[in-house]
């Protein structure tokens, strides 16, 4: 009896857009001038996506938006969470503690540490023109610049499974 090989070499992973957003203004602000400007009805979901990073848990906020007229999910989420530490320091005294904060940024995707936002596609169809979607993002003033990256060299990949 002849032996019989399987070989799997398809890719596990859905295939994706990403778009790298640099915007100084709140995600929740974003999102509605995503909807004002490109038509789109991003929502922010109920859970957000938790990570634990040092014993901390950080929150990252996502919107999503699906269009089922040409079968995309797009999802908007923010790169960077900001956790604030307070420490108290007693040096045996009966009034000598003292309070003091630090602030930490985490990020989703450590490797893009200047990316403010990142906006996700996919798509089951190539549909979506991804250039004309970028610029049309940039006309937008209060975003500073919007472009494609490449998934391949990310290597926190991970971190943007959101189902």
């Amino acid at each position: 009896m002849a032996n019989h090989k399987l070989l799997f070499e398809e890719e596990c992973e859905d295939p994706f857009t990403l778009i790298a957003i640099h915007c100084s203004e709140e995600e929740y602000k974003v999102a509605y001038l995503m909807n004002k400007f490109l038509n789109t009805r991003f929502k922010r979901r109920k859970v957000d996506i938790d990570f634990t990073f040092e014993g901390l848990i950080t929150t990252f906020p996502i919107f999503d938006f699906t269009d089922e007229i040409n079968y995309t999910q797009y999802y908007l989420i923010s790169n960077k969470c900001r956790t604030i530490e307070a420490t108290l320091q007693s040096s045996g005294g009966l009034f000598s503690e003292m309070n003091s904060e630090k602030a930490k940024d985490h990020f989703l995707i450590p490797e893009f540490k200047k990316v403010d936002y990142f906006l996700k596609i996919y798509s089951d169809f190539e549909n979506v023109l991804l250039t004309t979607f970028i610029s049309e993002i940039n006309k937008i003033k209060q975003i500073i610049s919007a472009y494609s990256v490449e998934t391949d060299t990310i290597k926190s990949k991970n971190n943007l499974i959101f189902d």
